[in-house]
């Protein structure tokens, strides 16, 4: 019998991560798109998808015929038994059938569930996380995101809408988020919380590496890196503030869940997650029960760029 593969796929407002993988669950090939919606609507992100699936399947080798299952994630409202997007900010999707569409189009099962959620389950099959039985995950990139393993399974809440604490509340005068709330954690703690608050430093006078990198939108996180590298006192501020809050929103959920582990992922602590954890770890103990935090652990995802691509493989095997 001949061998059959699984291709996985991280969909985001501005890339497109693909990987093969085969029986063994080993990524034979991988391929990483820049790419940008163009707002024409559901069909101008479909087109990237299947453009990326096709040179996947041409360019690893493998045969149209062997190909067993198609994963994605997508940010946002998924609701995961369908595979219809419900709704999603970055991409102009709304109660949009995706799993169906891509099925149709190749022939084989199209498994979709929410980014985050799907980072913190690769990380508990694949990763950081395997061995523990409740998990709660940050990962910090763009916006921030929630995924919460409880005993053992994958929890989304009703609907599928759980896991947003990104927007809790820690200062309701804070800075407005673009929930539309004010001071939620993602206001604080994600590049767009970092963004703002080195762009109110710049309109200030104060002189930063970190000015030309936030002008036009969210800065790299290789840009952090290297102004947190050189001392850089206005990437330092912002980081030291998004780091203390997540701290206070780390306590409320060892307070809330008392998880076996928290875990750091996202763009942000693949750059610079030794400096967020040194951190957060200096700051976390106020703000959580001595008797339910000495039962946790705090860990940094370990797969990188590829935890969400081993979630999918997860949601395709029905781990």
């Amino acid at each position: 019998m001949s061998e059959s593969f699984n291709i996985c796929l991280d969909v985001g407002g501005t890339k497109v991560l693909g990987a093969v993988f085969n029986e063994k669950d080993e990524i034979i090939y991988r391929l990483k798109k820049r790419s940008k919606s163009s707002g024409e609507g559901s069909a101008d992100v479909e087109k990237v998808i299947i453009d990326v699936v096709e040179e996947m399947i041409t360019a690893s080798g493998i045969d149209r015929g062997s190909l067993n299952a198609i994963a994605s994630c997508a940010p946002g409202v998924i609701d995961q038994d369908t595979g219809i997007v419900l709704f999603t900010p970055n991409l102009p999707w709304r109660n949009y059938d995706l799993a169906g569409a891509m099925s149709r189009k190749f022939g084989v099962p199209f498994y979709v569930g929410n980014d985050v959620n799907l980072g913190v389950l690769g990380e508990y099959k694949f990763g950081a996380a395997r061995g523990y039985r409740n998990v709660v995950g940050f990962f910090v990139g763009t916006g921030m995101g929630g995924g919460l393993i409880l005993g053992g399974a994958l929890y989304t809440g009703h609907q599928f809408k759980g896991a947003e604490y990104g927007h809790m509340i820690l200062d309701p005068e804070g800075p407005l988020c673009n929930c539309g709330q004010r001071g939620c954690l993602e206001a604080f703690s994600s590049k767009q919380g970092m963004t703002a608050y080195i762009r109110q430093q710049v309109s200030r006078g104060r002189k930063t590496m970190m000015a030309e990198a936030v002008q036009d939108g969210v800065f790299r996180s290789k840009k952090l890196k290297k102004a947190l590298a050189a001392n850089d006192a206005v990437a330092v501020e912002a980081v030291d503030r998004a780091c203390h809050y997540l701290a206070i929103a780390t306590g409320n959920m060892i307070n809330t869940f008392s998880p076996d582990l928290v875990l750091y992922g996202g763009g942000v602590i693949e750059a610079v997650g030794g400096i967020f954890l040194e951190k957060v770890l200096k700051e976390v103990d106020r703000y959580c029960m001595p008797a339910i935090r000495s039962t946790v652990d705090i860990r940094i995802a370990e797969l990188g760029d590829d935890s969400i691509l081993y979630g999918d493989l997860a949601l395709i095997k029905g781990l």
